[in-house]
């Protein structure tokens, strides 16, 4: 079992620590181009198979402006609503996000300090607050609603912690052309997934409408073109 702190000391809503960024997966906080581009890693999508629309989201950068993590949308742009006031909403929306993560063994901060590892269990948990962030129980006020958050977010923190145990499953999917096995989770929130790719990253996503049984991931050739 990997045993792992939130991607850089992040805070229990998922923010890393010395980082500036919002909540992981929120289109309406675009990151501009340039984030991407700056990237020391390439960035990973769904592969050409898939031709339905697909759009930027965000950067999460450290201190010193190094890009450590950010997620590429597919699909229909979710939104933050009431599930139950959705209604024939939630059946248009069907997406995935793919989240991709430096696979860094140390990190040095900003002010000369260490940062702890990254690991696929840092994917499981950006993916895991990624979808959380587009769950809104029904009938709950924006105050409930942040009480519901902060206990669901970590939940998602400790099965990440434990990717190993019951509450998740096996599923191969590819990664540029190579089977690759992911660990896969579902809820009544949708689904997440986390793994690794051969170029030196750590891939979280996750989704709901789409199912994550039929997709496959590639390096993401023009990242201009999500514009």
């Amino acid at each position: 079992m990997e045993t792992t702190s939130r991607v850089a000391g992040e805070s229990a809503h998922g923010a890393p620590k010395g980082t500036q960024s919002t909540p992981e997966g929120v289109p309406a906080a675009r990151r501009t181009l340039d984030g991407y581009l700056r990237a020391p890693f390439p960035w990973y999508g769904l592969d050409d198979a898939y031709t339905g629309a697909r759009w930027l989201m965000q950067v999460a950068q450290a201190a010193d402006g190094t890009v450590q993590h950010g997620s590429i949308g597919h699909g229909d742009e979710p939104s933050i609503r009431p599930e139950a006031a959705a209604g024939a909403a939630a059946d248009r929306e069907r997406f995935a996000v793919v989240v991709t993560i430096a696979a860094n063994p140390v990190r040095h901060s900003g002010d000369g300090g260490v940062l702890e590892a990254t690991s696929v269990s840092s994917a499981a948990w950006l993916a895991g607050s990624g979808l959380l962030s587009f769950t809104w129980p029904a009938q709950m006020d924006h105050v409930r609603r942040g009480e519901w958050l902060d206990q669901q977010t970590e939940t998602a923190w400790e099965l990440a912690d434990d990717l190993e145990g019951p509450d998740w499953s096996t599923l191969s999917l590819p990664v540029d052309g190579e089977p690759t096995d992911f660990h896969y989770r579902e809820s009544e929130f949708g689904w997440i997934l986390a793994g690794s790719a051969q170029n030196g990253v750590h891939l979280g996503a996750y989704g709901r409408g789409l199912s994550a049984y039929g997709l496959a991931f590639s390096v993401v050739k023009d990242i201009r073109a999500y514009e």
